[in-house]
């Protein structure tokens, strides 16, 4: 299908004189490194499939958990080789066997900064420290199912960490940290496709792991934007809030290194607790909890935070029921506990705080929240384009099939236990998409930066959306639609430029191909296009609306037995779409939401591979209850979700 669309970009080239001005307004990416002018290029972009959420036997959780893949393996594997998985015999070979049935175009391995020291030096007999207590209790089997708890709890600001493991001045752990460091520097290297194929990009980064409260996340990815990066990631144990983060990034990579740049993506805002994600960013604790944005901040949060992951293997993180939500599809992929602390609950431990999922924590309200923040400061704090990912501990980035799913983040279950090989709760993961003219590093994080990006649930639709005030109807049977796209308007995650004199309202087009699929499997039909409105009146209270554009209920089904589809679905859908409640002195934002037919969820896939019969409680194996005790959906509903274009009166 990509070359399809490439031939027909050529063929729309002669066009592109009258889309110049458009394009103009987002000017080309440059180069900011050496490598080859890749050999296909082209000016109406492509979509370019990702993760950017990839941990591997470097980060402490996925090491505890017995995972082995080294970055380098987790590139391989987004390339289309395969990789083993744990468990491991006595003679260290992998029981588990995985691979990707289409490579990922790009990926970023994001290790957890925190521990990249003491994780070598605990695994590494030779590593000075490796003697010391500290490594005793996260090699002894007796007492290391405690190791993340007693490892993490000292790896906050302001506490000290294992002097007999680091050092004086923690000088072990510092030199460590920065062996490890280069490592994954060099593997990204490796893996990166700079001949004119351009056939794989993959980027620096790593996680910052910042968590307050009972576990509440604030976990940002930073991507850089090439091989020009600090000496050592900046991590939660220097910068104690997001604010800080961007700071150092801003004096270290920006200020102080030609050449570095860098984005953060915050990531599983379903998990912070009670919000504290679109909280000021200056929070040190729960206690700066209420803290107001302003403009200072607001400016550091539109510039570092572009792009926010909106689903990923611990859950969807677009919206909640409840208040003006009342959107069915907002169902999707759900925990029931707001914070990573609540994992334990499906292990059966009592937690005494309040878990309740809150909306306070989802994008959607998140958005809302940043059109009123608009109003009040001049600048949109949650100004995010939205794109999903993995979460893979395991080193598998774009393992995000639901029949194969071998799990991503249950560490310390997946492959040695009896039943699912994952928290049952959880998923494979989405994908991150980027629109871009080519698939190197500069064009890449150019897309990142203007937010022309999309996520997926796992899948690999094809989506565009484009908003301007003189599209025609007949845009959706028109070969030139995106070269008019351009032209007439601005691409997801952009900003509508201003009412012209005499339009009512503006008009958005949106044009969903179906997940191409492979020769051994087919993608899954469309079921319908919705595009979500949030906007805030005149009395400054925000509200949203769900309004289906294309396709529609279409009565497609499963049968769980066997996991075969039934019904008819869309292989493309299309409209062109007017805001009949357009008023053009209200802030608001747009995004499409495509959904799929039905299919099967990963864990229904289990049960029905273990034979299970729940009429017959006795028949059900060990660790399978969860298949017949009605908290697992059977099915779910892929789909994919485009950044906003946002309106703003003049």
């Amino acid at each position: 299908m990509h070359s399809a669309r490439l031939a027909q970009s050529l063929i729309t080239l002669a066009l592109l004189a009258l889309a110049a001005p458009a394009l103009a307004a987002e000017p080309a990416f440059t180069r900011s490194e050496e490598r080859a002018d890749c050999a296909a290029s082209d000016p109406l972009r492509r979509p370019f499939f990702g993760d950017t959420h990839v941990h591997t036997g470097f980060s402490l959780d996925a090491n505890l958990g017995g995972t082995r893949n080294t970055p380098r393996d987790a590139y391989r594997f987004a390339r289309g080789e395969e990789v083993g998985l744990q468990p491991y015999d006595a003679n260290g070979n992998a029981l588990r066997r995985a691979r990707i049935d289409r490579p990922l175009d790009w990926t970023v391995v994001s290790d957890h900064a925190e521990t990249l020291a003491e994780v070598r030096i605990c695994t590494d007999e030779s590593a000075p420290g490796h003697d010391s207590d500290a490594c005793w209790i996260y090699n002894n089997p007796n007492v290391r199912p405690f190791a993340a708890g007693i490892f993490l709890v000292r790896l906050v600001p302001g506490r000290e960490r294992f002097h007999d493991m680091c050092g004086a001045g923690d000088t072990r752990c510092i030199e460590q940290a920065g062996v490890v460091w280069r490592e994954i520097q060099a593997a990204a290297d490796e893996a990166y496709d700079r001949s004119p194929a351009c056939k794989f990009s993959s980027f620096v980064g790593y996680e910052w792991t910042g968590t307050i409260g009972a576990g509440g996340n604030l976990h940002h990815n930073v991507v850089f934007r090439n091989d020009k990066v600090p000496a050592l990631p900046i991590s939660f144990i220097e910068t104690s809030s997001p604010m800080r983060l961007w700071q150092e990034l801003q004096k270290q990579c920006v200020e102080g290194k030609p050449g570095c740049d860098a984005v953060t993506i915050p990531h599983n805002s379903n998990l912070s607790g009670p919000g504290y994600m679109f909280e000021s960013a200056r929070i040190t604790g729960p206690e700066g909890v209420g803290t107001a944005i302003d403009l200072e901040e607001a400016r550091w949060r539109q510039r570092w935070t572009p792009l926010i992951e909106i689903a990923q293997h611990k859950g969807d993180s677009e919206c909640l029921l409840g208040g003006d939500t009342t959107d069915e599809a907002c169902g999707f992929e759900k925990l029931s506990y707001n914070s990573f602390s609540g994992a334990s609950r499906f292990r059966g431990l009592d937690m005494t705080s309040d878990l309740t999922p809150t909306q306070k924590s989802t994008v959607r309200r998140a958005l809302k929240k940043g059109l009123a923040e608009h109003g009040k400061l001049g600048v949109n704090p949650m100004k995010y384009g939205i794109i999903g990912s993995t979460d893979t501990h395991l080193g598998t980035p774009g393992m995000t099939d639901e029949a194969s799913s071998k799990g991503h983040g249950g560490a310390g279950r997946m492959g040695e236990v009896a039943g699912f090989p994952d928290d049952p709760e959880f998923n494979p993961g989405g994908l991150a998409v980027l629109w871009a003219e080519e698939n190197s590093r500069d064009s890449l994080f150019a897309a990142m930066q203007r937010r022309e990006a999309y996520g997926t649930s796992g899948t690999r639709p094809v989506v565009r959306f484009f908003g301007g005030w003189g599209y025609g109807a007949e845009m959706c049977s028109d070969p030139e639609l995106v070269v008019k796209g351009y032209q007439g308007g601005v691409p997801m995650g952009g900003d509508l430029p201003a009412k012209p004199r005499g339009a009512k309202a503006p008009t958005f087009v949106v044009s969903a191909l179906q997940d191409p699929g492979t020769a051994q499997k087919a993608g899954t039909p469309l079921q319908r296009v919705q595009i979500v409105k949030g906007w805030v009146d005149r009395k400054g209270e925000v509200h949203e609306r769900v309004m289906d554009v294309a396709g529609g209920d279409n009565g497609a089904s499963v049968d769980l037995t066997t996991c075969q589809p039934r019904g008819e679905g869309a292989k493309q859908l299309c409209s062109v779409w007017s805001d009949p409640s357009f008023d053009a002195k209200q802030r608001a934002f747009y995004y499409a939401r495509v959904l799929e037919n039905p299919t099967c969820r990963w864990s229904q896939h289990v049960c029905n591979a273990n034979a299970v019969n729940c009429a017959d409680p006795k028949s059900v194996p060990p660790g399978l209850a969860a298949c017949c005790d009605g908290s697992l959906q059977p099915t779910v509903q892929e789909r994919a979700w485009t950044s906003p274009i946002w309106f703003s009166p003049r």
